[in-house]
């Protein structure tokens, strides 16, 4: 998933996208243990998935309380 697109998500959006990038990757590597996983690649590309979404989540979180206090 690209970063504008991530973006545009809403808070409880980037909360569901969160939780199936961290279900995604066990089972990727559940399948990669088991040498089962077809293309190794999709781990790193998850993985990055769920980085960019933690990135957006904190920078979200910051404007918050930016605009609080």
């Amino acid at each position: 998933m690209k970063i504008e697109k991530v973006r545009e998500l809403t808070e409880n959006e980037l909360e569901q996208e969160l939780k199936k990038a961290k279900e995604e990757l066990f089972n990727l590597r559940f399948q990669h243990v088991t040498g089962q996983l077809e293309n190794p690649i999709r781990m790193r590309d998850v993985k990055r998935t769920i980085a960019r979404l933690k990135t957006v989540m904190r920078e979200n979180e910051l404007a918050k309380e930016e605009a609080i206090g």
